[in-house]
């Protein structure tokens, strides 16, 4: 991949990580629209056969070595989680504002280290709670629409989609770290496994799917597996090596921001009071959280248990 001007921690690389979160901003929508032409099984099947095919031309170009037992079956247990994560949060945005769905599922930023702090039996600061206690609160305003009342089944999949994605990403860390591991055969054997998955759970809508998209389907199903996987996974492997995680996670971060703006302007979605003032929460909230973390991890490099925050965000194949 060619470098981008800006130099190390530049602007070319802070212009490359607001794409990637731009990108997965916009995902939930696009998503959102390709659910009301076929079934969520069907979307994702099609989504990931464009992405492992992108990801097959890359493995050839820059990997060409066959994975070995453990690598393999690491790829397939990690591609197994990513596809639970991923069907939770496209069934949930399909049932959801894609707004909302962009704002709630950011929480993954506060819920990995606190996995991943209690798996490794060590815990963050109180004031990690109190951010986590203020993101949770942003999304009871968020959900509760001007009124305070019970969050549509929508929202709680996005909600269990972010919790199995912490799990997801603290299971990353575990099993790859310090490994020999080559980070785009992990991407497409994990991407293979999505495919997989969604082939297995809805053939014929799959094939149903194929001729119900249409042009303007085929873009957004190419969007999802180019743009939202390819694109972005290629994009951040370049960046993160060229910044500091701490910047890299803000700028990533931004992705509930670009979510909101996608819903808003695109769909026409309306936040309302509760809404923006839960967003904000969420969004200071998670930001927050995130900093904390990361001082404790630098205050503590002997501990490499802690997962960066930046790994909630980029630790996956793409977002749904």
């Amino acid at each position: 991949m060619k470098t981008l001007k800006g130099g190390p921690g530049g602007r070319g690389v802070d212009v490359a990580l607001l794409g990637v979160a731009a990108v997965w901003g916009g995902s939930y929508l696009v998503a959102k629209e390709l659910t009301a032409e076929a079934s969520v099984p069907a979307v994702l099947g099609w989504r990931f056969v464009v992405a492992s095919l992108a990801l097959g031309a890359v493995w050839l170009w820059r990997v060409r070595r066959v994975p070995g037992r453990a690598e393999l079956w690491t790829g397939v247990l990690l591609g197994l989680t990513q596809a639970a994560v991923l069907f939770l949060e496209t069934w949930g945005v399909a049932q959801t504002r894609a707004s909302k769905a962009g704002l709630i599922i950011s929480l993954v930023v506060v819920f990995t280290p606190l996995v991943d702090s209690a798996a490794a039996r060590r815990w963050l600061p109180p004031g990690f709670f109190v951010a986590a206690v203020v993101s949770v609160v942003g999304v009871a305003l968020l959900v509760s629409g001007g009124g305070f009342r019970a969050p549509n089944p929508g929202d709680l999949l996005m909600l269990a989609a972010a919790a199995v994605r912490a799990g997801h990403v603290t299971l990353l860390g575990t099993l790859t770290r310090h490994k020999p591991f080559s980070s785009v055969t992990i991407t497409l054997i994990q991407s293979a496994v999505c495919t997989g998955a969604g082939v297995a759970m809805d053939p014929a809508g799959m094939a149903t799917a194929a001729f119900a998209f249409g042009p303007s389907g085929w873009l957004r199903v190419l969007f999802l597996g180019l743009a939202c996987s390819v694109f972005a996974f290629l994009v951040q492997l370049w960046a993160v090596r060229r910044t500091s995680a701490a910047r890299a996670s803000l700028l990533m971060g931004t992705e509930p921001v670009w979510a909101v703006l996608a819903g808003v302007l695109l769909a026409g979605e309306a936040v309302g009071w509760s809404g923006a003032l839960g967003a904000a929460l969420i969004v200071a909230g998670c930001h927050a959280g995130q900093r904390i973390e990361a001082r404790t991890r630098l205050a503590v490099p002997e501990l490499p248990g802690l997962v960066p925050a930046s790994a909630a965000v980029a630790g996956h194949v793409g977002k749904p």
